[in-house]
């Protein structure tokens, strides 16, 4: 580890949550300096600024909270005199998409490292403390230069243009079915299981001013909330299944938005694997995609939508330099 300015930026989630007997369940309780306090040492003779951004759980931050967070961590690598990492606390619900959004595009060799915890610091199995001791380990090590947004949880680091929650409850809550993890961190240090980090040019994006919904499809649909959907939304993507072909009674409505010149993304609702064009019966992929739909590529269906955001609120095609 590397001596430095680490910056913590403290925004909620369940690491900060604590049991409310009056509330009845678990609601925010913790800033960044007592996180710091429980999690013990995390320093590694770095030096670490704390900032408590916001306290609240993930679902509560909606787009205008999500850009205002993704300008603060550019300011802190982007600008003049950048930190030498930075650490985010973060709701593990939400957490995939302002991965995702800080990947895509924030450009800069400081390594952006989120983490969060499935439990609280009122459960024996509180998994906070190690999740933010390894953030900091991963944010301060040499080999995290160049690495962009990471995600680490469960001593796992996860590529933030990939990482999804694959679990509910579990403190093994996240994967990247769709890439390799980078490395993992062990009691004796960092260990990278990725080559040399190579440089990806961020979004040109100044704010999420689309809207984009998913539709996930289910068996007999008839495009009916694809038609609801239509006129409240700039772009969709459709949760397809397997392969990501669609019941055939969808296509109708698929076609009005595809009129329109609204874009229609196609994802699988399967945790690995992608969407393809093999199928050429009715509404199967093959029809999509001569149809003009969009293969959502090795993202599931919440980083499609992220990807779809991100490139209409910058009037580029899906997935540009992506």
């Amino acid at each position: 580890m590397v001596a430095g300015v680490i910056h913590f930026l403290a925004t909620g989630g369940t690491i900060a949550m604590q049991r409310s007997d009056r509330a009845g369940g678990n609601v925010p309780a913790l800033d960044g300096q007592a996180l710091l306090a429980l999690a013990g040492d995390v320093s590694g003779g770095a030096l670490v600024t704390v900032e408590d951004w916001e306290r609240m759980p993930g679902v509560h931050r909606g787009p205008a909270e999500l850009w205002a967070l993704r300008e603060r961590v550019a300011e802190l690598v982007e600008g003049p005199h950048p930190v030498a990492g930075v650490v985010i606390t973060h709701g593990t619900d939400t957490l995939e998409e302002t991965a995702y959004l800080l990947a895509r595009t924030v450009g800069s060799d400081v390594p952006v490292v989120i983490t969060g915890a499935m439990r609280t610091s009122s459960d024996p199995d509180w998994d906070g403390p190690r999740n933010l001791r390894d953030a900091f380990r991963i944010a301060a090590d040499p080999g995290a230069a160049g690495r962009g947004t990471m995600v680490v949880f469960g001593g796992r680091v996860l590529p933030g243009r990939a990482t999804v929650k694959l679990d509910a409850f579990s403190p093994d809550a996240f994967g990247s079915p769709h890439a390799a993890p980078l490395g993992s961190v062990e009691r004796e240090g960092v260990r990278w299981s990725s080559g040399s980090p190579t440089s990806v040019k961020p979004l040109p994006v100044h704010g999420l001013s689309a809207q984009v919904a998913i539709v996930p499809l289910v068996l007999g649909d008839d495009g009916r909330l694809l038609d609801l959907a239509r006129p409240r939304f700039d772009g969709v993507v459709l949760e397809g299944f397997g392969r990501g072909n669609v019941p055939p009674g969808v296509l109708p409505a698929l076609r009005r938005w595809l009129s329109e010149a609204k874009p229609v993304v196609l994802a699988s609702r399967c945790p690995f694997g992608e969407t393809g064009g093999e199928y050429a019966f009715e509404g199967g992929g093959a029809q999509l995609f001569e149809l003009g739909v969009l293969p959502a590529g090795p993202r599931s269906a919440s980083l499609a939508r992220m990807e779809l955001l991100l490139c209409l609120s910058a009037q580029v095609p899906y997935g540009a330099e992506g």
